[in-house]
């Protein structure tokens, strides 16, 4: 029987390793059980968990009595009454912690998205590019330059009725690709990817809207004032294949932080 090498050892593990850095699976259940992880400890630390506790048992406590003395209507009555009471403190009690808890959350989420809610563009594939832009003149003086590896493979459309020019392209080659839109002596940079991995994604670029620009858009506000409102690239939405059903990532991400979440709960015994 020929001898297992060194190297044959070795490439498997880095293959391996390699596999866990790029698979969107495994980056998923891997921060999951971080952040539940996480969760527990920045809530444990963060809260009054003899208050938790004793609002708890006074739950369960009421919720007892309406089961044994469901046939004594004013006790009954009595112990709702509790029950809502108990469920006012409890929950004033775990505003705080859950506020610790939940905004970095969602500063993560964001941030991941730009990676995992979005695939890259495919080479040779056809890419749309729309512009909006402020007023209808403006498309009659609109223009684009294209790096080398972008080229264009139909003539752009103008819908006059959103005040938008789409773009019909392709790439010849992987990476990240800058277009530029040239519009009334102004221009305006868009990121165009293109490959098969783990990329940083951007899927418009916005002038204004705030909140819109933090969620959906990784990159620079476009100038203020200018011509142009947005600039989309249509990059196709990701989904994690588990037992052969696809599943947005932030679903899955949330429903395994959870499950990680109630586990350490346990093994570290802190009240939530």
């Amino acid at each position: 029987m020929k001898p297992v090498t060194t190297a044959e050892i070795v490439f498997p593990a880095a293959t391996f390793k390699l596999l866990l850095l790029t698979s969107p699976l495994a980056i998923v259940i891997i921060l999951s059980f971080v952040v539940g992880l996480g969760m527990v400890v920045l809530f444990g630390y963060t809260s009054d968990q003899k208050a938790i506790k004793i609002a708890k048992d006074q739950l369960k406590a009421h919720l007892l009595a309406v089961r044994l003395f469901r046939d004594q209507l004013p006790v009954v009555v009595g112990s709702y009454g509790k029950i809502l009471g108990g469920t006012g403190r409890y929950l004033r009690l775990a505003f705080k912690p859950l506020l610790y808890v939940i905004i970095p959350i969602t500063l993560l989420i964001v941030q991941l998205d730009r990676y995992l809610g979005w695939k890259p563009l495919p080479e040779n594939a056809p890419i749309l590019l729309t512009v909006h832009v402020a007023n209808s003149d403006v498309q009659n003086h609109i223009s684009i330059d294209l790096p080398p590896a972008i080229f264009q493979t139909a003539p752009p459309v103008h819908v006059l009725a959103e005040n938008e020019v789409v773009w019909r392209l392709s790439a010849a080659g992987d990476g990240d690709f800058e277009a530029r839109v040239v519009a009334d002596n102004e221009s305006a940079a868009k990121t165009i990817c293109v490959g098969s991995g783990l990329m940083r994604i951007s899927p418009i670029r916005l002038r204004g809207h705030f909140w819109e620009r933090m969620l959906s858009s990784g990159e620079a506000e476009l100038p203020p004032g200018g011509p142009i409102d947005s600039i989309a690239i249509t990059y196709p939405e990701r989904s994690i294949e588990i037992a052969g059903y696809g599943i947005n990532w932030i679903w899955l991400f949330f429903i395994l932080s959870m499950i990680a979440g109630f586990i350490f709960k346990e093994l570290l015994g802190i009240q939530i």
